[in-house]
């Protein structure tokens, strides 16, 4: 952890300047101020660690300044220092969201640990900040790669129906990335706040299924040695993900379109039902119209869940994509030009994931870049089809694949060119070209 920084708040100068020596020779990095108001300026614009506070001082008093860092910083820990005979006014410091109090007169080896332990909170509860707030943005809908017009249009509709409570059913193939669009409707509402889970309902057998959804008692059934509140009670106001809907048992489809009717489930081995609140979202990589079809999903529960469908498109739909995606995924590894046709090329049966392995595996047999040769045999074998109407003149193809290309970069002509194999001043002179053609019909 790097040197904690303390901010002293004592209007008694022998007093501050006795803690301050005490603190210096210890290694903190030590602020002062004589005020609540004084400090309040330190800090704001310094990245305190932890405030050290006198209770009672002429002007604001120390509860009035821990109520203003907790205002401007929650997770800043306070200590107060206040006489003995005004235990109950710390008391009252700790109800506000205080750390700890110290008494005087204070003994210094217990002050000094205190101000290491609460420096070492300080410094934790900001690292979970900061890992949550890596989280959620890799969940926002700018996390999600995608500049291609079916997944601008998707993401239009996610944020549509982010912040309404109805249920979803993302529909797509298999390594589509549903559950990153699961996450994003979850982390762009109030709700990120609130618990986002996930379940596989094909990787669970039915039996157990029913006790991780709706939960169970304990001694219910052999092994359940304690009680345990399932998925639907444990996400409270968050987001319950159920992927691969179509496999779940039907004896739980019915339990299941129960639970979204009346709002409440109740555990096995009880009969006492609670109320749920998260909103659900459900992804399938089948066809649930012939599902229920042929008998094998409830129509009712298909009409429950169908509120809103989201349709994520298999990456062969849209092969914009495929550079930014490569590229996403290589890091700093740059991707020859033969490599990069081969890539846009392959049809993506597994879609994004599979593009991922594919890039991994590349890396590591690649040098500096990855070429041609560090590619799967089937992708480097893959028959390639056209991609472009056949009915195009070679110049109209060109200008397609250019354009395509340009539109996977956001526009940046440097990668663009560095992607098709050219030289930046022959991409802007073909440009110029299209633009004086457009100009001229």
């Amino acid at each position: 952890m790097a040197k904690a920084r303390v901010l002293i708040v004592e209007d008694e100068e022998l007093m501050r300047n006795i803690v301050r020596k005490l603190f210096e020779d210890v290694g903190f990095e030590i602020f002062t101020a004589d005020s609540a108001e004084t400090a309040l300026a330190l800090f704001s614009s310094n990245n305190i660690d932890v405030v050290l506070t006198d209770i009672k001082m002429s002007g604001a008093n120390g509860l009035t300044l821990l109520d203003q860092i907790k205002d401007i910083s929650p997770e800043t820990a306070v200590i107060v220092m206040t006489a003995f005979s005004s235990v109950d006014t710390a008391v009252d410091a700790l109800r506000k969201g205080a750390y700890d109090y110290i008494t005087k007169p204070f003994v210094n080896e217990y002050l000094i640990q205190t101000i290491k332990n609460a420096a070492e909170r300080s410094d934790l509860t900001k690292e979970n900040r900061r890992m949550r707030s890596q989280l959620e943005k890799r969940y926002e809908l700018s996390g999600i790669i995608g500049t291609s017009d079916k997944m601008q249009e998707l993401f239009r509709l996610v944020r549509r129906v982010a912040d309404t409570t109805a249920t979803v059913l993302i529909v797509g193939e298999t390594g589509t990335g549903k559950e990153l669009i699961a996450r994003a409707l979850h982390f762009t509402t109030d709700r990120a706040g609130s618990p986002f889970l996930a379940i596989n309902c094909g990787a669970i057998p039915g039996s157990l299924l029913e006790s991780e959804l709706f939960g169970h008692v304990k001694g219910s059934f052999t092994g359940a040695t304690s009680d345990n509140k399932g998925l639907f009670r444990s996400a409270e106001n968050g987001t319950i993900f159920l992927d691969e809907i179509a496999e779940m048992p039907h004896h739980l489809q019915v339990k299941l379109l129960r639970a979204l009717q009346e709002k409440e489930v109740t555990p096995i081995g009880s009969n006492k039902p609670y109320r749920i609140e998260a909103r659900i979202i459900a992804a399938t990589n089948k066809n649930l119209e012939t599902e229920v079809a042929e008998g094998r999903f409830r129509e009712d529960l298909y009409y429950r869940l169908n509120v809103i469908q989201l349709s994520v498109p298999p990456l062969r739909e849209r092969r914009d994509d495929i550079p930014l995606l490569a590229r996403h995924f290589a890091k700093d590894t740059a991707i020859g030009k033969d490599a990069a046709v081969k890539l846009i090329s392959y049809d993506w049966p597994g879609n994004v994931r599979e593009l991922e392995n594919c890039i991994e595996r590349a890396m590591i047999l690649s040098s500096d870049m990855i070429n041609v040769d560090d590619l799967p045999p089937k992708i480097v074998g893959y028959s390639e089809r056209s991609i472009y109407d056949a009915s195009q003149t070679l110049d109209e193809v060109e200008r397609v694949h250019i354009e395509g290309i340009l539109q996977s970069t956001c526009g940046d002509k440097t990668a663009a060119a560095e992607i098709l194999g050219i030289d930046l001043s022959t991409l802007y002179r073909k440009l110029n070209r299209y633009q004086a053609n457009s100009e001229s019909t």
